[in-house]
């Protein structure tokens, strides 16, 4: 879901139009949603303590440098240029951010000894569908609202990053 949401976000920023940007965005976010777990996998319980103390952290310094991002360039655009997320360090950080927690995940399903293949496969396809959909719904607000919805979205990518904060404060 916070895949979906920042393709929401992502979806109406006017460099997302077109099927190249929007592939883009999609795939790598099902590609690192796909990885993480394996990633996790392989690393079994010997990080798995480090990674749960901070991920969340993780995860809201790249939304919100993402998110901010996005904020200055909708504001500055005609000074500053565009700011293009399905492409460079970028997309990185959003599909770090959006997939951090699946690397959990692969952590838990390593430890209790689980297959990790066809769960990475399913989470990486859902989250692939899912981005798709969230492109083309803020593709459409996108165009309705222009430059505030620009902004909305940073402000959405910040609010997703304290979201994930919150929830690990919360149940920890």
């Amino acid at each position: 879901m916070d895949a979906f949401a920042v393709s929401l976000a992502a979806g109406a920023l006017p460099e997302i139009h077109g099927p190249r940007p929007t592939f883009r965005l999609a795939f790598h976010f099902g590609l690192f949603q796909f990885l993480m777990p394996v990633l996790g996998w392989l690393a079994g319980t010997s990080i798995e303590p480090y990674i749960r103390q901070f991920d969340h952290w993780i995860a809201l310094v790249l939304l919100s440098v993402v998110g901010l991002r996005m904020i200055y360039h909708a504001r500055q655009r005609a000074q500053v240029g565009t700011l293009d997320p399905s492409r460079g360090w970028n997309l990185v950080l959003l599909s770090v951010a959006v997939s951090i927690d699946a690397l959990a995940v692969g952590l838990s399903l390593g430890v209790l000894g689980i297959p990790v293949g066809y769960p990475a496969l399913i989470i990486g396809l859902t989250t692939g569908a899912l981005s798709l959909a969230g492109l083309r719904l803020g593709h459409g607000f996108g165009a309705a609202l222009g430059r505030p919805f620009e902004i909305i979205g940073g402000l959405a990518l910040i609010g997703i990053g304290m979201q994930i904060v919150l929830s690990h404060l919360m149940a920890g």
